[in-house]
């Protein structure tokens, strides 16, 4: 079956495509440092909220790029949150707290 685009649904995706892969080095970082410190839990809140209204909206207009890429934004930005609050809720060694 052959893929036929036309120009806007080909900017749908590129955009969809970039701006998910965006998030990918943030998820990375978090889990490496084992740390979200720096992200507040009103952004990672609001985004998601955000995201979600996106999907819905994609899914009501029948816009691919728009449902699939904040589904898959949605998804890294409550990986951040998961970590950020689990990683908050570890007790630190002794050694760590300042």
């Amino acid at each position: 079956m052959p893929f036929d685009l036309s120009s806007s649904e080909l900017f749908g995706f590129a955009a969809a495509t970039l701006s998910t892969i965006a998030f990918l080095p943030q998820v990375i970082k978090t889990w490496k440092s084992q740390s979200a410190k720096d992200v507040s839990y009103a952004l990672l809140l609001t985004f998601s909220t955000g995201c979600l209204c996106w999907v819905i909206y994609g899914f009501q207009v029948e816009a691919k790029p728009v449902m699939i890429a904040n589904a898959f934004t949605l998804t890294l930005n409550l990986a951040i949150l998961a970590m950020k609050f689990s990683f908050e809720r570890e007790p630190k060694p002794a050694s760590e707290e300042v």
